[in-house]
């Protein structure tokens, strides 16, 4: 079997300071953790920023270079920049920081649908800024824009920059609207391709669904891809492990699950990246290394990127 890329996820655009102390929304806790993440583990890190002052989403490139250069100076891992950030951000400012930066990957997701997580504002809390429990209520009338047209135009802008896609499937329609475009020959394999499990809008967690989510990329795609799994909160770990056993890549993250175990907050990112490893050690597998990473997806390394 092939070696386990682990990806993080360090921030993410969906939970908010309040929910949890470990999520990192200062650049320098961006940072921090996401260099604690490298060493303990991830290959790659898929980045978001927040704002400094009050750790909302931003696509702001000014904020992304507060921590970036750090990044890059500390590790050698991938460094994949979102250009979803958040449901409520425009198209435009999802993908200012990618433009700017012309990093080795970026995500992109691959369908419009209905992003909700309101239940997260179901606990009574303090909230530390005023932006979020309205952020989180007002989640059940988000619909996350990736038309055809905005999904096309990404390819377009960055496929001079050498940057390749974590393209970001949430749902089954997603692998097909994938299998257009590479129709269309407007994307080239190698594709990594990253199934995305129990967000409220897309497809469930269930054990079948990983599996029909494989099997549906097989038909499509063949050999052609690199099959990576995330699964929300509480079912993080155990999806992500079945994945691991069918052969797959993982990402883990304070973006996806704010949890260690059950019950059990996660200290920081570089503990579920250590949790993930051991848990790949015990099924005989090894992780893969940054270089080792860059090759199995054909990226244009680090040294081709306008960061630091």
């Amino acid at each position: 079997m092939a070696k386990v890329i682990i990806t993080c996820a360090i921030t993410g655009g969906i939970h908010t300071p309040s929910l949890s102390d470990a999520l990192p929304w200062r650049p320098d806790d961006i940072a921090a953790q996401s260099i604690a993440a490298a060493r303990a583990g991830a290959a790659i890190l898929h980045l978001h920023a927040r704002s400094p002052e009050d750790g909302s989403p931003t696509g702001d490139p000014d904020v992304y270079r507060q921590f970036l250069p750090a990044i890059h100076d500390a590790t050698d891992a991938v460094i994949n920049l979102t250009t979803g950030g958040s449901p409520d951000m425009s198209p435009e400012d999802r993908l200012a920081a990618a433009l700017a930066f012309s990093p080795e990957m970026c995500s992109l997701n691959m369908g419009s649908m209905n992003f909700a997580f309101h239940g997260l504002a179901a606990k009574q809390r303090p909230w530390r800024f005023e932006w979020e429990e309205r952020y989180i209520r007002n989640s059940e009338s988000f619909i996350f824009r990736n038309t055809f047209a905005d999904i096309a135009r990404n390819y377009a802008l960055l496929v001079d920059h050498g940057t390749r896609f974590e393209h970001e499937c949430y749902d089954i329609g997603h692998l097909y609207n994938l299998a257009h475009f590479v129709d269309r020959g407007i994307a080239k394999p190698p594709f990594f391709i990253q199934t995305v499990f129990g967000i409220l809008g897309g497809i469930g967690a269930d054990p079948d669904n990983v599996l029909f989510m494989r099997r549906t990329a097989d038909r499509l795609f063949g050999k052609d891809y690199v099959w990576s799994v995330l699964a929300a909160g509480k079912h993080q770990m155990p999806v992500v492990t079945q994945a691991a056993l069918l052969g797959g890549n993982v990402r883990v993250g304070l973006e996806d699950s704010l949890f260690l175990g059950r019950g059990q907050m996660a200290p920081s990112n570089a503990a579920q990246v250590s949790k993930v490893c051991a848990i790949l050690a015990e099924l005989g597998l090894e992780t893969a290394t940054p270089g080792e990473a860059r090759a199995m997806l054909a990226l244009k390394g680090r040294n081709a990127v306008r960061i630091g």
